[in-house]
């Protein structure tokens, strides 16, 4: 009886890039299911957390860590210097004020992780997989400290809740997963878990999926009440997720290109669900739009770089020192 649906979950996971970004808009083409699915978020986000958990390989992190300057440098500059970079530059241009609900946008397009899945998208380029779980996981645990930390320096100290607060939910929402990742895997074992890779894939882009209908709320009627601001705001989400790729091309590349690809990747593609969540799920309109319309680049990135990924990663192989 199962073994019909496991087979489809596994063909689905093999075709995890493509997957991905059909759902997403497979998810905005049903507005009258968000309303229902949106109160769900916070619970979707948990597991999804669990799945990206439950693929982490010991022995790929384990090697990883060998090399810990580049993996504290990456976990440094996503969590701590790019929003910083972003303080700058609101300052810099007069924005601070020009309300809450873009400062918070900014802040959790900055100060968030990378995706849970995406050392998942790293691995369906070929690419090297184990660097972007191991960065995952220093910003994972960088979070709930630096989170608080810059979240007072771009909105001004004028958190939606106290940081306190929100460094306490984070780790809930981290830990609570990673301890849930952990009973499976040891109810299961790590030989079986390995075997159903691709069907964990496949259920991880349905997650998605319910994901995307969840945050797609209100979407579709803003668009046609305001099809151009729509648009503006997606485009806005795009270029900073591009801004943050290029931005840590051009800091890493000295380490080698196929490492500052992989770490690019990561920073360019944030975890906006885990904020959103760890803020209650509840935020302001505008903030709630482009928390929605930054699906767009995340779900389709994969896709989008893949080709460039692997064309990056062989014209410049990594060294070897």
């Amino acid at each position: 009886m199962l073994r019909l649906p496991l087979e489809a979950l596994g063909w689905l996971g093999r075709r995890g890039t493509v997957a991905v970004a059909a759902s997403l808009f497979v998810g905005m083409a049903l507005p009258s299911w968000s309303a229902y699915a949106r109160p769900w978020l916070s619970h979707t986000v948990f597991v999804l957390l669990v799945l990206a958990f439950l693929r982490v390989d010991p022995v790929a992190v384990r090697s990883r860590m060998k090399r810990p300057v580049l993996l504290l440098a990456a976990g440094a500059w996503m969590m701590l210097g790019l929003p910083a970079i972003a303080v700058l530059l609101l300052k810099a241009f007069g924005l601070t004020g020009i309300g809450p609900e873009f400062t918070l946008a900014i802040f959790i397009v900055t100060a968030a992780p990378s995706v849970m899945s995406a050392p998942a998208f790293i691995y369906l380029m070929g690419l090297d997989g184990a660097l972007s779980l191991t960065v995952l996981i220093a910003c994972v645990l960088m979070t709930p400290a630096t989170a608080p930390l810059m979240g007072g320096l771009i909105l001004n100290g004028v958190l939606p809740i106290s940081a306190p607060d929100l460094a306490l939910r984070l780790f809930l929402l981290l830990g609570g997963a990673f301890v849930v990742a952990s009973l499976i895997r040891l109810v299961t074992g790590r030989e079986r878990i390995v075997g159903y890779k691709s069907q964990i894939d496949g259920l991880n882009v349905l997650i998605l999926f319910f994901f995307a209908v969840a945050a797609m709320d209100n979407v579709a009627a803003t668009f046609a009440d305001r099809p151009l601001y729509t648009f503006a705001i997606a485009g806005l989400t795009f270029v900073v997720a591009f801004a943050q790729i290029g931005l840590t091309l051009l800091v890493f590349q000295p380490a080698s290109r196929a490492d500052a690809f992989v770490i690019a990747h990561s920073a360019g593609n944030r975890n906006l669900g885990l904020m959103v969540a760890a803020l209650g799920g509840t935020v302001p309109e505008f903030t709630w739009l482009w928390f929605a319309l930054g699906q767009l680049p995340i779900y389709m990135l994969p896709l989008m770089l893949k080709p460039f990924g692997q064309w990056y990663s062989e014209s410049h192989p990594p060294k070897t020192t």
